[in-house]
C-alpha cells in the first residue's frame, strides 16, 4: 500500500505542477535547436578545475545559489534569517523520491561543469562560468536526491540518464536548451542520446 501511494504521488507530481526551473522549451522547439548545436569530438579536460566555475554565489541579501534553487524547487519551504532551508521537502525529478531534509538534497548542473569545459567554456572567462555555474534564469539547475546526483557526475546523456524514464523526455529538453544557449558543442553520441529522449515527448 505505501509503495502504490508513493508511486501515485510521484506519477501526480511528474504530470502536474512538479516545481522546474525557468525555460524549458517544447519538444519541437529542442528539436530544432538540437539540431542547430555543432557536433564536435570531446574536448580536453586538460586545465579544468571545479573552481574555475565559482558555484553558490550570493544572488540576493543572504541567499546564495543553492538556497534559491531549494525554495525555489521545494514544497513549504523555511528559511532561517541566513536564507538556509530550515524544513520543506522537495520531490527530486530524477528519481521521484520526496526528501523533508535539505541535505538529502543536491543541486545539480543539468550540463556539468566539466562536460561544459569540454565542449567550450575552456575559453570562457572566470566570469562567464560563474554565470554559466549559477544560472537561475535557464533550466540548468534543479534540486535532486544527493546520491543520484553523485551517479551522475560529470557524465553526458550518452552515459547517464535519471533513473526515472518518465522524465527522459523533460530532461532532455533542459539540456538541449543550455548547450544551445551557451553555444557549447555536443558530440555523436550525445546527439544520438538526446534524440532517443525527446522520442518519448
Amino acid at each position: 500500500m505505501i509503495f502504490t501511494y508513493l508511486a501515485f504521488t510521484a506519477f501526480m507530481l511528474t504530470s502536474t505542477s512538479l516545481p522546474l526551473p525557468p525555460g524549458i522549451p517544447a519538444a519541437s522547439t529542442a528539436r530544432s535547436e538540437l539540431g542547430s548545436i555543432t557536433v564536435a569530438a570531446e574536448g580536453s579536460q586538460d586545465g579544468y578545475s571545479r573552481d574555475k566555475f565559482p558555484t553558490w554565489i550570493i544572488q540576493s541579501g543572504n541567499c546564495d545559489t543553492r538556497e534559491d534553487v531549494l525554495a525555489r524547487d521545494g514544497t513549504a519551504v523555511v528559511q532561517g534569517t541566513d536564507c538556509s532551508a530550515k524544513s520543506g521537502s522537495w520531490y527530486s525529478p530524477y528519481d521521484g523520491a520526496t526528501w523533508t531534509s535539505p541535505s538529502d538534497v543536491d543541486i545539480d548542473h543539468v550540463v556539468p561543469l566539466s562536460n561544459a569545459w569540454k565542449s567550450g567554456a575552456s575559453s570562457w572567462t572566470t566570469d562567464q562560468r560563474q554565470a554559466f555555474a549559477n544560472d537561475l534564469d535557464n533550466p540548468q539547475l534543479v534540486a535532486v536526491t544527493d546520491n543520484v546526483n553523485e551517479s551522475k557526475g560529470d557524465r553526458g546523456p550518452d552515459e547517464w540518464q535519471p533513473p526515472l524514464a518518465s522524465f527522459h523526455c523533460t530532461y532532455a529538453e533542459m539540456y538541449i536548451r543550455i548547450k544551445y544557449l551557451y553555444d557549447l558543442t555536443i558530440t555523436s553520441a550525445e546527439k544520438t542520446a538526446l534524440s532517443s529522449m525527446l522520442d518519448t515527448c
